[in-house]
């Protein structure tokens, strides 16, 4: 007699989307969480001054519209996800800026003389942007569905990670956009990792753009939450959990964890050469961030950036090249490459009536406890003369910070490892089934598994999908949509390899 069908270790939007998928599936779930708030880096907090509504790690939702596992729970039908018109922007010396549109044609239209070579590196793409989002969003070492559409993914991703990737533009807009959308893997530059997310992030912001919830992140927490309670499911925070042993008996546990925490978790257990594969898994540099309350909207040089989700801020792409190549070599950039949004442009509700949050970080080396409020100020103002001025307070975390408020951003890693091209091979493990482990029911379901970060859920869907088949004996997916409705959706074979 088992105390509860499922367990889920870990709240994320991983782990609640496993939670979500068992409990749609009829079994009985429990969730543990080891903080007082559920989320993980997905939540929604006043960080400086009553009011200040600010997302604690992730503000902008990219994957949001894009994930197969929110399309099928009906995301963007239970709760506002406001897209703005300019998916994100890059400020150039001397006032310029380069704009990507949620319109292709209209973000090539401003490229000038790059936008023809801006329009045949992403059309194939965005024209096709369902089919890269099913090659991107599972495991890599399966077949893909759409063979062609990979194959130019793929031609293009080798074009921009190697010392060729300068060759397609003349100009310097095109080429720092692409970059600081790439950048966001921490990485080196150039390389396939971060040409390959460039590619998929740039593609999804003329596909469908990139959308931020009303309220924050914590609006998506909340209705994961939502529906899990709904079905039957129960949340248990501030507890936890040390051993697997420890845990009450259940058929299927699924842990929203790294693989050194499952080491710790499950020590003694686990198959020696499996062991050594989780201990030879490599964890990335990390950010420092800092939140503003600020008076005024950031007084952008370039005033176009105003309407724009996400502002990349780090010049040109030899700027931002020395920047992530210093911080690839441990240590901490001059002139940093920074990630900027203002939500409270478009979401008033996250700020007092004309006043605005502002939400930004900086790559810095693995466990760094320098404090980058003053560098990540300074870079700003460089693009935004008197930026200084609009401050009304700020919290700053170190990277070492980012580790204390989530275990799994080890050593301020956000993408919970690596992002490199083996690691998205191997991501703990190469296996055609990576979210399974060889203890009998226990699976990874955090970004440590494919497809790696992001808040998109995807991570935690495959794992339950491979427990269901696997340990439970389901073979149809369950359906997660808001009417309820029993799917006879086969699974397919592709979803668990």
């Amino acid at each position: 007699m088992t105390d509860v069908d499922a367990i889920v270790v870990g709240s994320g939007p991983n782990g609640l989307a496993a939670a979500v998928t068992l409990a749609r599936a009829g079994l009985s779930v429990r969730v543990y969480e080891k903080s007082a708030g559920v989320g993980g880096g997905a939540a929604t907090a006043e960080l400086t001054l009553p009011g200040f509504h600010h997302d604690v790690c992730s503000a902008v939702h990219p994957l949001a519209l894009a994930s197969q596992f929110f399309q099928r729970f009906g995301l963007a039908d239970r709760i506002e996800l406001v897209v703005p018109e300019v998916s994100y922007g890059h400020p150039l010396p001397g006032g310029t800026a380069g704009l990507a549109y949620r319109s292709l044609t209209r973000t090539v239209a401003e490229l000038g003389r790059d936008g023809p070579a801006w329009n045949r590196l992403f059309a194939p793409l965005v024209s096709h942007a369902e089919q890269v989002a099913e090659f991107t969003g599972a495991q890599l070492l399966r077949l893909p569905q759409h063979p062609a559409t990979a194959l130019r993914f793929g031609l293009r991703a080798l074009e921009q990670g190697s010392p060729l990737w300068d060759l397609r533009f003349s100009g310097e807009i095109a080429p720092a956009l692409l970059t600081g959308v790439g950048a966001h893997t921490i990485r080196a530059l150039p390389s396939i990792a971060t040409s390959g997310a460039g590619l998929t992030l740039a593609t999804y912001a003329h596909a469908g753009g990139w959308p931020i919830p009303v309220g924050g992140s914590g609006a998506i927490v909340a209705a994961l939450v939502d529906d899990l309670l709904a079905h039957g499911g129960e949340i248990v925070t501030s507890t936890e959990v040390r051993r697997l042993n420890d845990l009450p008996p259940a058929r299927v546990v699924m842990l929203d964890l790294t693989p050194r925490a499952l080491l710790r978790l499950a020590e003694g257990e686990l198959p020696d050469a499996y062991a050594r594969k989780l201990r030879a898994f490599r964890y990335g540099n990390g950010v420092a961030k800092v939140d503003f309350a600020i008076s005024d909207p950031v007084p952008w040089q370039a005033t176009e950036l105003r309407a724009a989700g996400t502002v990349h801020v780090g010049g040109t792409r030899a700027q931002m090249r020395r920047a992530e190549n210093a911080v690839a070599r441990g240590g901490h950039a001059e002139e940093p490459y920074v990630l900027v949004s203002q939500p409270s442009g478009i979401d008033p509700s996250r700020a007092p009536a004309g006043q605005h949050t502002l939400w930004a970080y900086t790559h810095v080396p693995r466990g760094s406890t320098i404090d980058q409020t003053d560098a990540i100020v300074r870079q700003i103002e460089r693009y935004a003369p008197g930026f200084r001025d609009t401050i009304l307070a700020s919290t700053g975390r170190t990277a070492t910070n980012m580790e204390q408020l989530n275990p799994n951003y080890i050593g301020g890693d956000i993408s919970a490892g690596e992002v490199s091209l083996t690691q998205l091979l191997r991501r703990p493990v190469l296996s055609p089934d990576p979210w399974r482990t060889p203890l009998r029911g226990v699976y990874l379901c955090s970004s440590s598994t494919p497809p790696g970060p992001g808040v998109h859920g995807l991570a935690g869907w495959h794992a339950a999908l491979s427990a269901l088949r696997h340990d439970l004996g389901v073979h149809t997916a369950p359906d997660l949509s808001p009417t309820d409705q029993k799917s006879t959706d086969q699974m397919t074979t592709d979803q668990n390899r």
